[in-house]
């Protein structure tokens, strides 16, 4: 039977480390689904169509190469209930640290109440990649810092196209 996997997050912008666990999550699964939170308090930097592009130009060379079928979407509603559309049978989440694995056990502990059907999966962050976070490069990006070392090469330009004339403002 084939195994679909559901990555949920902002993705706002994406990064080496949602790369890292990309990577990783594509030799689980037959079918990776990388799942957009959009929710209306949130005033993102990227469009859900703009990260849309950017996680299909990103991630997509990567399922290929692991003969993974990708697809990506956005969801409003409860991560648990986008799984059941996409009939997901594993979360796939990503660890930097001890931070993250408290309140992903407490995610994983409600969803499991919600869904006993999905079973989360827990993928640690390679060492290069864990103190990345999409917060810190959007901040080093808007002072006009160079991202290179922690977005993928189209991502970084999306960023100084976006921060162009307002670095240092």
């Amino acid at each position: 039977m084939p195994r679909t996997a559901l990555y949920a997050g902002s993705f706002d912008p994406v990064t080496n480390g949602h790369l890292d666990v990309v990577r990783h999550a594509v030799r689980l699964a037959d079918r990776l689904v990388i799942a957009i939170g959009v929710h209306p308090g949130k005033a993102p930097l990227f469009s859900a169509d703009e990260r849309l592009a950017m996680l299909d130009e990103t991630c997509g060379p990567l399922a290929r190469e692991a003969r993974c079928e990708l697809s990506c979407m956005t969801f409003s509603d409860l991560v648990i209930e986008a799984a059941r559309r996409q009939k997901a049978d594993m979360l796939i989440r990503g660890l930097r640290d001890g931070t993250d694995l408290d309140y992903e056990m407490q995610m994983a502990g409600m969803n499991e109440v919600m869904a006993p059907e999905v079973l989360t999966v827990f993928l640690p962050a390679s060492p290069m990649v864990r103190p990345i976070t999409a917060t810190l490069v959007r901040q080093i990006a808007g002072m006009g810092g160079d991202v290179s070392a922690f977005v993928p090469a189209p991502v970084a330009a999306r960023l100084a196209q976006k921060f162009a004339g307002r670095a240092g403002a």
